[in-house]
Formats: C-alpha cells, sequence, structure tokens
C-alpha cells in the first residue's frame, strides 16, 4: 500500500523543498492525492536530477503514466470479449473514451472565467414572436422533408420505480412517452404527405426492450432507426482506473459500465452509419430532444426560419430556450464567451458565483434541451474532430460501497463549435419534463388536453403558468402514485399543491389555490369522494382549514 504522504497537508515526513512544493498543489486535479496506487519513490526517481523544472514535467510524467495505464487496462478488457464486430464496436467506444480521459487529465481548474463572462448579444436570442410571424410557406412538405427527429431514449425508469426504458411508462390514456411521439410524427406526416423518421438513440440500458416495443409501429406512418450511444468504464475515484475487469454487462460487471450523458450524440451518429445515410437521403437538419418531454413537439416556424437563411448565414445549431422560475435556477444558460455563444452549466460555475448564476435577474433564460442541428455540420466537426465540449465529472457509489466517476459530456455544450449558432426564447409550454410523479400528475390531469399525441393546456385555464405540485415519498414510485388516486383531481384553478404522507384521494376531487395536505407519521388521511379544497391546509387528523 502506497502511503498518501501528504494528506490534509500533513507535511511531517517532507524532506526536501521540492517534495513540499509537489505535495502543495492540492487544487490540482493531477496531485498526488488522487494516485495512491502509484508508486511514489518510483515518481521521485523518474524527476531525480531535474529540480528546477518543477511541478509542469511532473505533472506531464503523472499524465502520461496515469494515460498509459488505462490504454493498458482497457487493450485488458478488449481481450475479453470474441474478435469480431463487438470487439470492434467496443474499441470505437474506448476510443471516444480515451479522448474524453486525456481532456480530463489536462483540465486544470473550472472551465470558465468568470470575468470573462458576457450577456450574449441582443441578436442572438431570438424571441418566438419575431421567428413565428414571418408565417409559413406555401409548401411546409418541402421543410419537413429536410427533418429528422431524434430522441434521447438512454434512460431507466428507476427514478419513478419502474423497471426498463423510461420512454415506456405510461403517461396519458395508457400512452407511453413513445407511442405519443410515433403519434406525433405520424400526424405530420399524413397531414403534409411527407417522410419525417424517428431515430431513437438508445443506450444498452434501454437497446434490447426498445427495438421488442417497435413492432407495434411497423403499421405506422414513421421511419423509425435506432443507433446506440457509447459505453465506456467506470473509473475507480482514487487509482482512476476502470473498475470492471471484464466487457460483460452480466452479474457484477454491468456496475463497471455506463452510458456518457447526450454529448456523445455526435460520435456515436456518425460512428453508426446513421448520419450519412440520412444526409444520401436528402436530410439537413436533426430536431434533437429527450423523449421525457412531452412540450418538444415540432414546431414549423423554427424549421422553416432554419431552412430558409441564405447559404452565406446558414444557422446550424439552434438552442431553444425559455425563461427561468424559481424551479429552474440550476439549468444551463447561454452567454457570450470569447465571441461565441456558449452553453454555461451550473457545474462549471466557481462556488463563489453559484447564487449569482442562479439569479433570475441576471441570467433569465435556461436550455430546454431542444435542439435544431444541422447534419452537414455534425459531419464536418466529426471529421475535423472540433467537437470541444465541456467534460461533466459525475461521481457515482457503487452498490458495494466503492467510488467512482463518470465523465459526460451535454449535447447543447457543443454550441460553440457550430457557425451562426442562434437562441429562440420560446413559450414555456414547449418544456413539459416528466422526471417526477408530480410532473405525471400534472399532465395526466385536466390541465391538458391530448391531440395526435401532442399534450396542449387547456384553454379553461385562466393562467398561463403550470400549478408547482410536491408530491412526497410515499408518491414517488409510479405503482403506488397510482393506488393513491381514484381519478385525477381537478386542477385547472389549482395554483400550488403539496402532499406529504400516507394520503389517498377519492374520486372528483377538485383542488383550487394553495392546497396542502400533510398526514403525519402514523396517521392516513383519505380526500373523501367529492371533496372541493380551495386554499386550504389539511392537517394529520383531517382538520381542513383555510389557507
Amino acid at each position: 500500500m502506497t502511503p498518501k504522504i501528504c494528506k490534509n497537508n500533513d507535511f511531517s515526513n517532507i524532506k526536501t523543498q521540492n517534495e513540499r512544493q509537489i505535495c502543495t498543489t492540492n487544487e490540482n486535479r493531477l496531485n498526488l492525492l488522487l494516485f495512491p496506487a502509484l508508486n511514489f519513490k518510483l515518481v521521485f526517481l523518474l524527476i531525480k536530477g531535474t529540480p528546477s523544472k518543477g511541478m509542469a514535467e511532473f505533472q506531464e510524467m503523472m499524465r502520461q503514466q496515469l494515460e498509459s495505464s488505462m490504454h493498458a487496462e482497457l487493450e485488458k478488457l478488449l481481450e475479453t470479449t470474441s474478435p469480431g464486430p463487438e470487439r470492434e464496436a467496443s474499441r470505437k467506444d474506448f476510443e471516444g473514451f480515451t479522448n474524453l480521459f486525456h481532456r480530463f487529465l489536462q483540465v486544470k481548474g473550472p472551465s470558465v472565467e468568470w470575468i470573462k463572462i458576457q450577456r450574449p448579444p441582443e441578436d442572438s436570442i431570438q424571441p418566438y414572436d419575431k421567428i413565428s410571424a414571418r408565417g409559413l410557406p406555401s409548401s411546409v412538405s418541402d421543410c419537413l422533408n429536410k427533418l429528422v427527429v431524434v430522441k434521447l431514449n438512454g434512460g431507466l425508469g428507476t427514478s419513478m420505480g419502474c423497471k426498463g426504458p423510461k420512454s415506456l411508462i405510461s403517461v396519458r390514456n395508457e400512452n407511453t412517452f413513445l407511442d405519443l411521439t410515433v403519434q406525433q410524427i405520424e400526424h405530420l406526416n399524413k397531414t403534409y404527405n411527407t417522410d419525417v423518421p424517428l431515430v431513437l438513440m438508445n443506450s444498452f440500458n434501454t437497446d434490447e426492450d426498445t427495438k421488442k416495443i417497435l413492432q407495434k409501429y411497423t403499421h405506422h406512418r414513421v421511419k423509425i432507426h435506432t443507433f446506440n450511444q457509447s459505453r465506456y468504464p467506470r473509473i475507480n475515484k482514487e487509482s482512476l482506473l476502470p473498475v470492471s475487469t471484464t466487457m460483460s454487462m452480466s452479474g457484477q460487471s454491468a456496475e463497471g459500465w455506463y452510458p456518457p450523458g447526450h454529448g456523445d450524440i455526435y460520435a456515436s451518429f456518425y460512428n453508426s452509419g446513421l448520419l450519412d445515410q440520412l444526409i444520401t437521403q436528402g436530410k439537413e437538419y436533426i430536431f434533437v430532444s429527450n423523449i421525457d418531454n412531452l412540450g418538444a413537439t415540432v414546431d414549423l416556424h423554427i424549421l422553416h426560419h432554419l431552412v430558409s437563411q441564405p447559404n452565406g448565414k446558414r444557422c446550424e445549431f439552434i438552442m431553444e430556450v425559455t425563461d427561468k422560475t424559481r424551479a429552474d435556477v440550476k439549468g444551463g444558460t447561454l452567454i457570450e464567451y470569447d465571441g461565441k455563444l456558449r452553453l454555461l452549466e451550473i457545474a462549471q460555475v466557481p462556488k463563489a458565483h453559484v447564487d449569482e448564476f442562479k439569479s433570475v435577474t441576471k441570467f433569465k433564460i435556461f436550455n430546454t434541451n431542444n435542439l435544431w442541428i444541422s447534419l452537414a455540420a455534425i459531419k464536418r466537426l466529426q471529421e475535423q474532430k472540433a467537437m470541444d465540449m465541456e467534460i461533466i465529472v459525475n461521481p457515482k457509489t457503487l452498490d458495494g460501497g466503492q467510488n467512482v466517476i463518470q465523465l459526460e459530456t451535454a449535447v447543447g455544450a457543443a454550441i460553440k463549435a457550430f457557425d451562426n449558432a442562434l437562441g429562440i426564447n420560446v413559450p414555456r409550454s414547449r418544456f413539459l419534463p416528466v422526471k417526477t410523479t408530480s410532473d405525471l400528475l400534472l399532465v395526466m390531469s385536466n390541465l391538458y388536453s391530448l391531440d395526435a399525441g401532442s399534450l396542449t393546456m387547456s384553454p379553461r385555464r385562466e393562467f398561463p403558468t403550470t400549478p408547482h405540485v410536491k408530491l412526497g415519498s410515499s408518491f414517488t414510485k409510479v405503482q403506488e402514485y397510482l393506488t393513491r388516486f381514484e381519478s385525477i383531481p381537478d386542477m385547472l384553478e389549482l395554483d400550488h399543491l403539496t402532499v406529504s404522507g400516507d394520503v389517498t384521494f377519492g374520486k372528483n376531487v377538485s383542488v383550487k389555490g394553495t392546497v396542502i395536505i400533510i398526514a403525519n407519521h402514523g396517521d392516513r388521511i383519505d380526500i373523501p369522494a367529492g371533496s372541493m379544497l380551495e386554499n386550504k391546509i389539511v392537517s394529520g387528523n383531517l382538520r381542513i382549514l383555510d389557507h
């Protein structure tokens, strides 16, 4: 076991000034604290005789040592698969991972200098009203035939207590996220006599189950393609080496792998061959969104704006943003940085400026992750290896207690690489994600009506904003949540609903204004059928009070 000789800045066994210099660089990611698996004595033998070259040379040696060790471990992993397509696919994945790992080791300090952040120029974020005021072209079908819809379908439904792909959870009238998506695109194709295909970016977690379910859409007027995002090895936080010893996805080995975030879409789309195939078919743009965002439908005005730009000013990337509320303060925002439009995520913000970043007055908009991107530009940037996205270091703890890190990227972070990139400030209705059962309650309620796979706010609701709903831990899992409602309450006049504890709702309950229902531990509250709660607090013994 190699001693961690300068833990907590304890220099008791440090003898020379050079050793002290090395051990005081705790702010640097390449500090020895991260490398207990390396032989400290060997490191000093390597730099012996060159103390004047200082820390930079030492760090470079450490980087090279780590990259060499990582390369050797990846080769060992590849040897655990049979030669053939599977090994070659894994080798391609590892090329992407190796590049990410190399960049991770190079990074020093925060990826942005706060002082260099500028507000985006006025014309770089256009109001949606200005885009839509231009109207639609005489031939909408010509625009649509240049489009591909891509849904990010790599996530599981585990956070809502479901097994399998999240896209297969029923969200409205027994329709799943995937059902609604297919209905939306089929409606477009039938209405305008077009051929807009659907592409699903799956992960190794969702691919098999998704492909099984796709058979049900054989007779729908939608061509559906899939490709898999990469599979990367989780890294031991201490040694910075892979935790898995085999490429197997069964048993404990499954914990050693992860899909590396939706920023992987560019490389995996390109590597799949599907990108070239769609370009050959005359497709020019993709509309990318999360499959759980029920507001992310094809917008004909944004599409028309894209395809109608003159050749010299072709917009290669549009990010839909929308106004922040207090619920969105952690969402990424658009800034100008080094003369380019750039996505700033909270993970990149120095701690001293986090409150400023969350401010609704300074950073007024956030990224919905609804993106419109040029296929030709993706191809060009991939071939030039110019897709530079900030690395997100995601710490995890495995079931056995082992601490690991995942290196990820976000799809929107590539905006700075594209020419004439633009933000469009869209209505809030285009951001309707279902991450929790609280969100699910909203989209299942009479706040929304369903037409051809699209949810629209009921005209009977007098306020344009969505109510704030917060359901307690008794509602976290979808199955338990469903048993607590004999029918979904009338929420047309609701502003705020908080429910905590063992609470059930009878049929035809109506909630209006601000309603808070709290059952204390050991108590149970059953809201009677037909109840109308307006600005009420309901406490543990079913006392109903004015709010």
